[in-house]
């Protein structure tokens, strides 16, 4: 009986053991392009009909310079890198033809009120708790599939950190 006991509580501790390894990797929640690291890719849940969304995240460059160029998103009509600014006291947005540069050794942040992937005509909902699928292309590192993790429509306000 206590051989029973033992074997159970062994088979429980690498249960809890693996649930612990696979929540670690969701949270981490990472995916490498080259030398170029991206941190949690995410997003803002939509309401119904909404036909805009954006995607965030950190880009950790250990490499030599590269150049974010473009982003697909199956779930979205038409995709594009953004800027968002400050000019004359007005809040402008404006496509980046050009992408955006990761110089070596920098990180780059895409956030909320700055530079962003413009998710266009949605196809449908993005559903917060949900995973979604997208490409980020670098001029050297190349294209790398990543997913984008829905958010509260709240998120990346001021005090919520991802």
């Amino acid at each position: 009986m206590s051989h029973t006991i033992t074997s159970r509580r062994r088979l429980l501790l690498a249960a809890a053991a693996g649930a612990m390894l696979l929540s670690g990797a969701a949270v981490a929640h990472e995916f490498k392009a080259g030398s170029i690291e991206i941190e949690h890719p995410w997003s803002r849940a939509t309401p119904a009909g909404a036909k805009v969304g954006a995607g965030y995240l950190v880009l950790k460059n250990a490499g030599a310079a590269d150049r974010l160029v473009s982003a697909t998103a199956p779930f979205a009509g038409r995709v594009e890198i953004h800027e968002m600014a400050m000019k004359d006291g007005v809040m402008t947005m404006r496509p980046l033809a050009d992408g955006i540069a990761v110089p070596a050794g920098s990180t780059v942040e895409l956030k909320p009120g700055g530079y962003h992937i413009m998710f266009m005509d949605l196809k449908s909902p993005l559903k917060e708790g949900t995973l979604v699928d997208g490409t980020l292309t670098f001029e050297k590192a190349g294209t790398v599939n990543v997913q984008f993790k829905v958010e509260p429509v709240g998120a990346g306000a001021s005090g919520h950190k991802h």
